[in-house]
């Protein structure tokens, strides 16, 4: 259930996507996922329900020897997924603050500010993506 169909194209995808955010702004699981076009073989509100946990599962299997920026990766509540006080939560919200990123005394983002609104549309285009769902 957290595999995509095909995980030999869909991660490197993912982490294609995930270099285009730069400093500063934060992208969310499900708005990645938005972009990948419907797998043919899979209904389309599956897709829609699995494919943010797929982007997840593609973050967490992410080449160590690339530097992707994995913690520009959130949920889309605006919060790091990691358990609160944990050291992967410590330090993606230490890298994100690093960034200029804020978070509120809730532990969340505000996406008007620091959303990401997607790659430019040459990349879209190049790589067969669809327009990302919009943050804010």
């Amino acid at each position: 259930m957290f595999n995509p169909p095909n995980p030999l194209t869909f991660f490197p995808l993912v982490w294609d996507i995930v270099e285009q955010i730069p400093a500063g702004k934060v992208s969310s699981y499900g708005q990645i996922a938005s972009m990948i076009p419907p797998d043919a073989d899979l209904a389309p509100t599956r897709m829609k329900n699995l494919a943010p946990r797929w982007v997840g599962t593609a973050m967490r299997r992410s080449p160590r020897d690339k530097d992707i920026p994995w913690h520009r990766v959130i949920n889309s509540q605006g919060s790091i997924s990691f358990p609160p006080g944990s050291p992967q939560a410590d330090e993606q919200r230490r890298r994100l603050e690093l960034e200029g990123v804020c978070f509120d005394e809730r532990g969340k983002v505000d996406f008007a500010l620091v959303g990401w609104s997607g790659p430019h549309e040459a990349f879209l285009r190049r790589k067969g993506l669809l327009a990302p769902r919009s943050l804010k």
